[in-house]
């Protein structure tokens, strides 16, 4: 492939000085993200609600322009398919499918802009529907999913600006990243990267274009409420990031961060992508473009080096592939092509297997291997969450009378306050409490709750510096063999309260992750 590269940035030191012209038009990457999005939305009621959708709906019920981990968008999607059909979960995950359908075209016609042929395309389309991010983004109600669109967009209208010199892409790329904002903070992630990136290759008169300074000003203005909103707040997310920096929650840390740039898009996509880097930063007609290999590099590094998730830059990662898609099948026609070609075919076939049973839901719940939540916590966090609710109303239902009617529920984490919010009521249960990221502002047991059922706790230590007595009355059944958070936990009730939960509260039992 290095050949390739190699070969094509000789030939192109002799021809005219500026970017191709975008390559033909075709149908295909359409059709591909059609059927990506009619597969996802067949899959999408199998299994169950992910924690995190569990808890978008619990902040659905308390809309707002800001939460302490997020910006209202997702909530606000999740409010109203929760509202136009309760407890639809296909309806819940529409928006994402279609987003991970669009994310296929967008990948396809990014692919377009720099020069790729039909064929490539099409190869760009397929390998996005078969990479980690769009996959796992388009099953799943999520700020991932949103974060994917925005961060596509963005990269389309920069990628058209510098082909074309047209800047007036800059307003398409400033709303893109301000409705962004309205999500996470991420995109102005992206902002950084992509500013560093013509600071370091250029084109720096972009930096004082006035279409670009436009497109700049409506990210800030679209990104007001929300920013307004952290900011009376004390700047909640501030904490959630160094709690995401100090491994306290799943796909962070540095190393972590690291792997999975490998693993994201699919280990057999790295070499697709890494040629797509290499392109950017070595082809001579590609010198417009220059920029954007910069920006995953300075993308990525500030993820790694502050700990972030490792799926933040994934998005770019899917430019990259978008990019290398045509020095790979250049790679593919050269030398003895006939095993090269099988080669690319076979590492697709795996690409796509792999990530189907990893990602999607597509083996039974009830014989899922380990390997697939090893490899794919998420998934597990899909399963046996009506259990878990069943599991927390045997011990309710084994108290004595008096204390039943006066007890509450006091969870780890947000996703099971929303499973029990869900599936509570029918069950019987009272209201769940939980003091994790944003359940901390949607209230706290009154004062003279003194009867607690506390579950997600996997040690008793905490609850005994707030009560006196603490015994563990059951243990989490979900009925499968699955190992996530909650499979197998230990519940306790505890009594007599050392002070009140006022006193406790906001000092004690918030924590963010």
């Amino acid at each position: 492939m290095a050949e390739s590269v190699a070969d094509v940035d000789r030939t192109e030191a002799a021809t005219p000085a500026g970017p191709p012209p975008a390559g033909p038009r075709t149908a295909v990457p359409w059709l591909v993200g059609a059927a990506l999005t009619v597969a996802l939305l067949l899959l999408a009621g199998r299994y169950g609600y992910h924690r995190d959708e569990l808890y978008f709906l619990l902040c659905g019920r308390h809309l707002d322009w800001g939460y302490v981990d997020q910006g209202p968008l997702v909530p606000a999607l999740a409010r109203l398919a929760d509202t136009v059909a309760p407890g639809n979960l296909v309806l819940l995950r529409t928006p994402s499918a279609v987003i991970g359908g669009a994310a296929v075209v967008l990948v396809a016609a990014i692919a377009r802009e720099f020069g790729a042929g039909r064929v490539a395309q099409s190869a760009a389309a397929l390998l996005a529907a078969a990479s980690g991010i769009v996959l796992a983004g388009g099953h799943l109600l999520s700020t991932t999913s949103v974060d994917l669109l925005v961060w596509l967009v963005a990269a389309f209208c920069v990628v058209r600006m510098l082909r074309t010199g047209d800047t007036r892409w800059a307003l398409g790329a400033g709303l893109a990243l301000g409705v962004g904002m309205l999500n996470k903070p991420l995109p102005a992630l992206l902002g950084v990267g992509l500013v560093a990136g013509v600071l370091i290759a250029g084109p720096r008169r972009l930096l004082r274009d006035r279409w670009v300074l436009a497109g700049a000003a409506v990210a800030v203005l679209l990104a007001v409420p929300y920013g307004t909103w952290q900011a009376a707040h004390g700047f909640p997310q501030l904490s959630v990031a160094s709690a995401i920096a100090g491994g306290d929650s799943s796909y962070s840390g540095r190393l972590d961060a690291l792997v999975l740039q490998l693993l994201i898009i699919s280990p057999f996509a790295v070499p697709v992508w890494v040629a797509g880097l290499v392109a950017l930063l070595r082809r001579p007609r590609w010198s417009a473009y220059r920029a954007l290999g910069w920006a995953w590099l300075v993308v990525a590094a500030v993820v790694v080096l502050a700990g972030g998730k490792g799926y933040y830059d994934a998005p770019l990662l899917l430019v990259l592939t978008a990019a290398g898609v045509t020095p790979t099948l250049d790679w593919a026609r050269r030398g003895a092509a006939r095993a090269r070609q099988v080669a690319l075919v076979t590492a697709a076939a795996l690409m796509a297997a792999s990530s189907a049973v990893l990602l999607l839901p597509t083996l039974p719940a009830d014989r899922l291997p380990g390997f697939v939540v090893a490899a794919n916590p998420d998934v597990g966090e899909t399963i046996g969450w009506p259990e878990f609710a069943d599991s927390v109303a045997a011990v309710h239902r084994g108290l004595p009378p008096a204390e039943r009617d006066r007890a509450v529920v006091l969870t780890a984490n947000y996703g099971e306050a929303g499973a029990l919010a869900r599936y509570g009521p029918a069950r019987g249960l009272p209201r769940a409490y939980s003091g994790h990221n944003s359940m901390v502002t949607f209230g706290r047991p009154p004062d003279d709750a003194d009867v607690v059922i506390a579950v997600g706790w996997s040690r008793p230590d905490r609850l005994r510096s707030w009560f006196t007595d603490v015994t563990e009355a059951g243990r989490v059944d979900q009925r499968v063999d699955v190992d996530n958070e909650e499979n197998g936990g230990p519940i306790f009730v505890a009594r007599a309260p050392r002070r009140p939960w006022s006193q406790i509260w906001d000092s004690e039992v918030r924590h963010a992750s």
